[in-house]
């Protein structure tokens, strides 16, 4: 069976259970109907769970929406619209504005959104934790069957123009968030924009799951693609998009490959929590049915990848390895990661990540040879698998916070070194201080074990987030007048204690609370 009939037979297996999939959803309605008391009897109940869960296994999701209608601002909920800010065939570039009384300077982050087979749709939760304090932008990856081959190709090199293309329409002020697949082509695309010393290269760039080195800790997804060379892929999975999809006859790979691949490595957990779901819909479990629909709606939709990115995908990042091995081009312009210099790193795992492996995302911090120590930092998440890195509570308390740390902490330029004191002959070293100067001048001698009074909000700091104000307070700083009263040899002694060195000269916390606290002290 050639690759063209197979995708055929999908096809006509879906237009063939329309009727019954109708006929199954009619009994349903029927049976919840109030004049229909058969559908309060435990058969009539087991019936119209059984027929809910037959229409759902045999329907096609169409692309969720991202409903988020508004978000929290300082205190106050604000409306959110979404607007496409750019546009091009394959992608367009969604912003999430806020309707805000006041303007506010918030970081401007662009998400990159994974093109593996899911909607961008699957960053809800990522956009939603970013929303209150950043102008969130996302790419919204565009079907691949629904692209007409008027509009040409799409491989990987393109998908590393597109990144180029936004970081420029943006301007060069953007954070840029990689989660999963992107990672590699943004990694790709900051390294050619430093490489040339182009300005509109981003702030920060965080990684969030990806395979950059995908020879570290292998999962069952990369000795796949390892075992198999890339003619297999060619011959197997790619299939033409049959009639009347608006991309007919383009080459593609299949979401519905995807998602058989992705479901059958946790089968057992699919199957049991459709058996729940069962008994959820016979017990009359609203919410536990509804975490499953909102859950399913989303995981089970799925979009074309055009044939050439992912073969080239494939190729570049888990057969030959070529970006850790110093080999991956750019149209014909070699991808060299040493070049980024002024780009701040930050890299995030999960510990049961079994789709990137713990290790895989944290070689960037390897390649990334001539970022300073005090523009990276690498985090792994305990206790979540690959979806949790950018999705569910541990990510929204743990992770988003420091992400949202570490942009606020890389926010500006970066200041130019100072000179070096010059030494003459004629200097003298400084006379030693006494033992009581000396105790003066470290933490000690600053911090309360509780807060006098109402304790200042320190995030009014630029550079100081939720996250770091609670290290703060677990040193025993509390307020404005703590932090202005720093000696040189606090500020160093707390730098040390920090998790990104060199923050509270580079942000200058001691002038920033020092006017705090005089504004504190006059109201």
């Amino acid at each position: 069976m050639t690759p063209f009939s197979y995708y055929q037979l999908y096809e006509l297996h879906h237009a063939a259970v329309a009727p019954l999939r109708a006929a199954a959803d009619a009994m349903k309605l029927a049976l919840a109907s109030p004049l229909n008391p058969f559908g309060q009897t435990p058969l009539g109940k087991n019936w119209s769970a059984g027929l809910e869960l037959f229409e759902r296994v045999t329907r096609r999701y169409g692309k969720p929406a991202f409903g988020l209608p508004t978000t929290l601002v300082g205190g106050t909920r604000v409306p959110v619209t979404e607007r496409i800010v750019w546009q091009r065939p394959f992608c367009n570039l969604i912003h999430f504005e806020r309707a805000l009384d006041r303007p506010r300077n918030d970081p401007k982050l662009l998400i990159v959104a994974p093109m593996s087979g899911h909607y961008a749709t699957l960053l809800r939760g990522t956009v939603e934790a970013m929303l209150p304090k950043h102008e969130v932008y996302i790419t919204d990856w565009i079907d691949a069957r629904a692209v007409p081959l008027s509009e040409g190709r799409f491989d990987l090199d393109d998908y590393i123009d597109y990144v180029i293309s936004m970081l420029h329409a943006l301007g060069g002020d953007t954070h840029v968030v990689a989660v999963c697949q992107p990672a590699v082509p943004v990694l790709a695309a900051v390294s050619v924009m430093e490489a040339k010393g182009d300005p509109y290269a981003p702030r920060t760039m965080t990684l969030m799951g990806g395979p950059i080195d995908t020879r570290m800790n292998p999962t069952a997804v990369n000795k796949l693609a390892e075992g198999k060379d890339i003619d297999w892929f060619r011959d197997n999975v790619v299939m033409k998009v049959p009639f009347p999809h608006p991309g007919f006859m383009r080459d593609v790979y299949p979401g519905f490959l995807q998602l058989s691949g992705f479901m059958s490595m946790n089968l057992d957990r699919h199957v049991t929590a459709h058996k729940e779901f069962f008994g959820h819909l016979v017990a009359g479990d609203g919410d536990s049915q509804t975490k499953h629909r909102d859950f399913y709606d989303e995981y089970l939709a799925v979009m074309d990848l055009t044939a050439e990115f992912y073969l080239q995908t494939v190729d570049t990042v888990f057969i030959r390895h070529a970006l850790p091995n110093g080999t991956m081009m750019h149209r014909d312009v070699p991808v060299d990661p040493s070049a980024i210099r002024n780009v701040a790193l930050l890299t995030v795992e999960g510990e049961n990540d079994d789709i990137s492996g713990v290790g895989q995302t944290e070689a960037a911090q390897r390649l990334c040879v001539n970022i300073p120590d005090d523009m990276r930092a690498h985090y792994v998440q305990p206790k979540v698998g690959h979806y949790g890195v950018f999705n569910g509570s541990r990510f929204r308390a743990e992770i988003a916070p420091r992400i949202g740390d570490f942009i606020l902490t890389h926010n500006r330029p970066r200041p130019a070194a100072p000179e070096k004191a010059r030494v003459t002959a004629e200097a003298k070293p400084k006379p030693a201080k006494p033992a009581a100067a000396r105790a003066a001048d470290t933490l000690e001698a600053i911090v309360l074990s509780a807060p006098k009074g109402a304790a200042d909000d320190l995030k009014a700091i630029t550079g100081v987030g939720p996250k770091l104000e609670q290290t703060l307070n677990a040193i025993g700083i509390f307020h404005f007048w703590q932090l202005a009263g720093l000696t040189a040899a606090q500020v160093e002694e707390l730098d040390g204690r920090l998790a990104f060195k060199g923050r509270i000269a580079r942000d200058r916390w001691v002038e920033q609370a020092v006017e705090l606290a005089k504004e504190s002290a006059a109201s």
